[in-house]
């Protein structure tokens, strides 16, 4: 077996996929209840919002590897069912994150100025109406900043799913090339941080992108970068 840089890459591609489908079944999970459990802590239902607020504790509260080995190792022994290892990495990538972003969403919601609410008032807005077509999309535009950190965190997470046997990058690295290149430490290690920050570029440029749709979508224009950076330099920021 050739130990050549080409090689070596070669070998943790083969994690990509792994890392990849892991990571966007995350986010997608993590969204849902991160909406699920921001609107819940604002519900006017009290057992509403203590049911959210104990999901937020509990998962953001406990550790995620620990939570892992649960999902994967204890909870067959108790239902006898066993979840496949990228499904139980899915499940608890997005009930752990998802309650970080439960806070997101919530205090996105509550940034929305009060003359907005009291506007929707004005109009004879339902509360659903007022929620879906005016806070909402302007809360959304301050969630995306932090939701592009969460997911980074997410994607960072996923590599805790090569300790449940997923064969992503991590794994690839670690189990398949490091017994057989350990002289090779440094390069593969170096090679797998480049891999992770490829992949979480891609994740900023598209949440930038969606950042500009959603700022657009309730008249806001993107600040001028002139501007931003006399801001900087004024010490405003």
């Amino acid at each position: 077996m050739s130990g050549s840089p080409a090689y070596l890459l070669a070998v943790l591609l083969q994690g990509v996929p792994a890392t990849v489908l892991s990571t966007l079944g995350g986010i997608v999970l993590c969204l849902v209840l991160s909406f699920a459990a921001g609107l819940g802590m604002l519900a006017p239902w009290r057992w509403v919002r203590a049911i959210a607020r104990i999901y937020v504790e509990v998962w953001r509260g406990t550790s995620e590897v620990v939570q892992l080995f649960w999902i994967f190792f204890a909870l067959p022994l108790l239902v006898g069912f066993e979840l496949l290892p990228l499904w139980a990495g899915i499940l608890v990538l997005g009930l752990n994150h998802g309650a970080y972003g439960g806070e997101i969403v919530r205090g996105a919601i509550r940034s929305v100025p009060r003359e907005q609410h009291e506007c929707a008032v004005a109009l004879s807005f339902t509360p659903a109406q007022r929620m879906r077509l005016v806070v909402l999309p302007q809360a959304v535009v301050e969630m995306i900043p932090p939701f592009n950190n969460l997911f980074i965190q997410l994607l960072k997470a996923s590599s805790l799913l090569s300790l449940i046997f997923v064969h992503d990058i991590t794994y690839q690295g670690r189990d398949v090339l490091e017994p057989n290149f350990s002289g090779q430490t440094a390069l593969i290690y170096l090679l797998m941080l480049a891999l992770y920050l490829i992949l979480s570029v891609l994740i900023t440029l598209v949440m930038r992108f969606w950042e500009r749709r959603a700022a657009a979508g309730v008249g806001r224009a993107p600040q001028p970068k002139e501007k931003a950076l006399t801001r900087v330099e004024g010490g405003v920021v």
